[in-house]
């Protein structure tokens, strides 16, 4: 399984930025571009999840969902990756504990919009992941005051570094994090759904497609 996953040196810094992505769209793309140059990143890995366990309906197939993503997020330094279907993990948590074993020396720092922090306390184990790794957040339309206002922001207030100091996030040891408003682009994957943009059922079938 090692060779199909992405490569990383020990000592590079990678962003990890979880999610369903049923679809991946701009928005991914925007916050991850501003990851890359606001907390001095080697690259970062998008990790397109089997499942979204506090989501009911399941998301459209996995092989649409990366193919999407590929297409959305074209950058020499960002991977699109199936690592949580190969390693057999569910929960974000779970993930950190297997590349941290997969990758020795490598530092990660997890990424997350706003709206994430806001409900990050009905995450599994989620104050392991804030004392796991460094976790880098992005301000998205209309989440700046429900984040700021957490749980996990309250608990962890001490250990967050002002946005001026973005560039050092993963210099230092967990709980650390950062959170930044950057301009936004104000679209979801929920949005995308509703419009008729995106279904989640089944790819058409190629007519050239052998059988």
């Amino acid at each position: 399984m090692r060779h199909d996953l992405p490569f990383a040196r020990a000592g590079q810094v990678i962003g990890l930025l979880g999610g369903s992505f049923d679809p991946a769209h701009e928005g991914h793309a925007h916050i991850t571009r501003e990851a890359l140059r606001r907390f001095g990143l080697d690259a970062v890995w998008w990790l397109v999840s089997p499942g979204n366990p506090l989501k009911d309906e399941g998301p459209a197939d996995m092989t649409r969902r990366m193919d999407r993503a590929r297409e959305v997020m074209q950058h020499p330094r960002v991977e699109v990756s199936d690592i949580e279907a190969r390693t057999g993990t569910r929960y974000t948590a779970q993930t950190l504990r297997a590349l941290a074993k997969l990758y020795p020396g490598v530092r990660f720092v997890w990424l997350m919009g706003a709206d994430n922090l806001a409900q990050l306390d009905r995450w599994q184990d989620w104050q392991e992941i804030m004392e796991t790794v460094p976790v880098g957040v992005l301000a998205r339309p209309g989440q700046r005051i429900s984040a700021r206002s957490s749980k996990a922001a309250r608990l962890y207030r001490t250990d967050k570094l002002p946005a001026r100091a973005s560039h050092r996030l993963a210099l230092g040891a967990a709980p650390r994090w950062c959170f930044l408003n950057v301009p936004m682009v104000d679209i979801s994957s929920t949005r995308i759904r509703k419009s008729g943009g995106w279904s989640r059922g089944p790819a058409p079938v190629r007519k050239d497609r052998k059988m």
